[in-house]
């Protein structure tokens, strides 16, 4: 089967703030979700908005993957260190995303959710920095094909956002025992 079309299209040389619409909603809308989760508390607590932000960023970008998972996963080996050997990874990578993000919305083993969060962010980080090197011209596959979003430090700096946060809870989480 042939890699969707959609990610071989090329990005024009310049890019504006308009290209990245869809990945400032939704980070503003899961932004917007952490901090409504705050509002009914009595007292603000970084660590629970830290820990929803993160949670609801996975799991809606984790819904957009699955809305094509064959051209989410498609788009995805093209730059990526491990689906680009192995597809299965590409496949199953949603899936880790959407329950990392219900751990973190459930509190649910909180150093395990951050150190596997950590590894999958460096990772991503590294293949988009790699493709990036190259001069690879394609959408990113963070959104899925759903939206499209050209590949850029953008997405490096998304990965290397969310993995200093993890290192930020998992530190929090051995400090806590």
């Amino acid at each position: 089967m042939e890699l969707h079309e959609h990610h071989h299209e090329h990005w024009q040389a310049k890019r504006g703030w308009r290209d990245y619409l869809p990945l400032i909603v939704i980070v503003g809308v899961a932004l917007l979700m952490s901090l409504a989760s705050q509002w009914p508390l009595e007292i603000w607590d970084w660590r629970m908005w830290m820990r929803q932000f993160m949670g609801f960023f996975l799991v809606i970008f984790a819904m957009f993957k699955l809305f094509d998972l064959n051209g989410f996963a498609d788009g995805f080996q093209m730059y990526d260190l491990i689906a680009k050997h192995f597809r299965s990874y590409a496949l199953v990578y949603p899936f880790i995303e959407l329950v990392l993000g219900l751990g973190y919305l459930a509190n649910a083993f909180p150093i395990l959710t951050s150190a596997i969060l950590l590894v999958v962010m460096v990772v991503g980080a590294t293949g988009v920095f790699c493709a990036l090197r190259k001069g690879l011209d394609v959408a990113c596959a963070c959104l899925g094909t759903a939206l499209k979003v050209p590949l850029s430090t953008v997405a490096v700096v998304e990965d290397i956002g969310m993995a200093l946060m993890a290192g930020v809870m998992l530190i929090l989480g051995f400090a806590q025992r």
